[in-house]
């Protein structure tokens, strides 16, 4: 028996679960998109008034929530696209960061909560999807060159 004998049904498991894995997180991902394009991104672009009014409270400016906003629905669109989802839910931890340590400090401390919940649930897909991001960030270096 060879170690390559050994190893292929230990990676043959490791395969299936990162499969059924992928297949689980599609449903958050979906919703979480929906999310963010319906209830949250969009609002911003164009200026409902609580949105407006949140990002005065914050302080930062209007152009601060446009900005918030195009991160929002980018990234809900990449979260739809198999090859961009692990990219775009590696950003949206970062909005997700913003967000909390803005409602911490500004807004109401409550929810924040719920931006905490969501920065989950991006790290298990990006950390489910880590080789195509890797991939694409190995073909945009290449494209560089």
């Amino acid at each position: 028996m060879t170690a390559q004998t050994v190893q292929s049904p230990i990676a043959s498991a490791a395969a299936d679960r990162g499969t059924t894995l992928r297949k689980v997180l599609w449903g958050p991902q979906i919703l979480l998109a929906a999310f963010l394009l319906i209830a949250s991104g969009l609002p911003k672009l164009v200026g409902q008034a609580d949105a407006v009014e949140s990002f005065e409270l914050i302080g930062w400016g209007q152009w601060f929530r446009y900005v918030t906003g195009i991160v929002e629905v980018s990234g809900a669109i990449g979260l739809l696209i198999p090859r961009l989802a692990g990219l775009a839910a590696t950003g949206l931890i970062g909005l997700m960061a913003g967000a909390i340590t803005t409602h911490l400090l500004v807004l109401d401390p409550a929810w924040g909560l719920m931006p905490a919940a969501f920065a989950v649930v991006f790290a298990a897909i990006a950390w489910n999807r880590r080789h195509e991001t890797r991939d694409l960030l190995r073909t945009l270096k290449s494209l560089k060159r």
